[in-house]
């Protein structure tokens, strides 16, 4: 193996930031997720100065208190709920009054400097947040092929060079291992059969780099034990990675523990059945949304989104996986996606054509 395989091997620290394209903005503008926002990401890096913010234990986050001058707080104020009436009421500020910014949060650690904005119920003290980045088309993509194919709907907005993004609510995978894994309540069994299912969600639309810090687990009470569900939070590594096995949530050591709570708790053919049942539900989202969907992946086909050098990579591998020269044929990470999700998806979008056509005659 030599130095460029070596590198591609290992998932990126610093992602590549790709601009969005005339292409890309246009759908955008379609599909109703560009707006006119009243701040922009630009906006609020004039904070002043930043307080570090730790964890109850007194560890670091990453994440920073951004302080303002009251001039700039003022003007930020007001335009940070105007964007949270966007996202929650289609811009109605009926209820503007009842809310305010709580805190600004920074990281610059994250590749889009992302900005976290704690709003509050002023009457109750509820709060919610959500987060304002740098646009980066990856993570675009990234968070429309979420909206398409996995069990979850998406709100962002973005003005073009700000992306404004809800918050997805969760517990972070490495402190759900750490706090609740080993818990009497938690059914693991369960939890083993959603990180089956979560695992082939991200392989099948190729969206890597899904560590546990960078997913989330909800779990929800329900008749006599917890359901869950594992939710993508980051998506700037949607089709940039080279190596295969870095769009598979399994073979990061992070999931370790995920990994032998699925041995420990399902068999193989049980492992099996999970991931069929989740292809099957992703190919009944790509026919509810294939004329969006193909919309969008013709434009990332004509875009980059990743090095040369991994997107060949990940060809060579894709074609030793699926024993087939077809992917050679590929010229970007928009192809390389549009046919893996044929390879992976084709026999339940056969099934349901049948299925389909079987109904059409009926009626008929």
């Amino acid at each position: 193996m030599n130095d460029l395989e070596i590198l591609n091997n290992r998932p990126s620290k610093k992602k590549i930031l790709y601009p969005v394209n005339n292409e890309l903005a246009s759908y955008l503008v379609r599909q109703g997720r560009e707006v006119s926002l009243p701040v922009s990401h630009t906006d609020l890096l004039n904070f002043t100065w930043s307080i570090p913010i730790k964890d109850e234990q007194g560890n670091s986050t990453y994440w920073e208190k951004a302080i303002y001058d009251k001039r700039d707080w003022d003007y930020l104020r007001e335009g940070l709920v105007k964007i949270y009436a966007i996202l929650r009421t289609e811009g109605d500020m009926s209820f503007a009054d009842q809310l305010d910014v709580a805190r600004i949060d920074y990281c610059s650690f994250g590749n889009s400097l992302p900005f976290r904005i704690r709003i509050v119920n002023k009457f109750n003290s509820n709060f919610d947040h959500y987060y304002i980045k740098i646009t980066d088309a990856s993570r675009i993509y990234g968070l429309e092929l979420e909206h398409f194919l996995s069990p979850n709907r998406l709100t962002f907005y973005t003005d073009r060079g700000t992306l404004v993004e809800e918050h997805i609510p969760g517990l972070p995978g490495d402190v759900f291992l750490e706090q609740y894994l080993d818990r009497g309540e938690t059914n693991k069994t369960r939890l083993a059969k959603e990180f089956v299912k979560f695992n082939e969600r991200c392989f099948v639309r190729l969206l890597g780099d899904m560590r546990a810090y960078n997913f989330v687990v909800v779990a929800t009470p329900d008749i006599e034990s917890y359901q869950y569900r594992i939710r993508a939070i980051d998506f700037d590594q949607q089709s940039y990675e080279g190596r295969k096995n870095l769009y598979m949530p399994q073979f990061f050591k992070e999931n370790n523990a995920f990994v032998t709570t699925v041995l420990s708790q399902l068999n193989t053919e049980s492992i099996e059945q999970y991931k069929a049942e989740e292809w099957s539900a992703m190919a009944y989202r790509v026919a509810v949304t294939r004329f969006r969907l193909m919309e969008l992946l013709n434009i990332m086909s004509r875009d980059t989104v990743a090095p040369p050098e991994k997107q060949q990579l990940l060809i060579d591998q894709l074609n030793a996986h699926f024993k087939t020269p077809a992917f050679s044929r590929c010229k970007s990470m928009g192809q390389i996606l549009k046919l893996h999700l044929k390879y992976m998806l084709r026999g339940n979008l056969k099934l349901i054509q049948e299925k389909t056509r079987s109904l059409v005659k009926r009626i008929n």
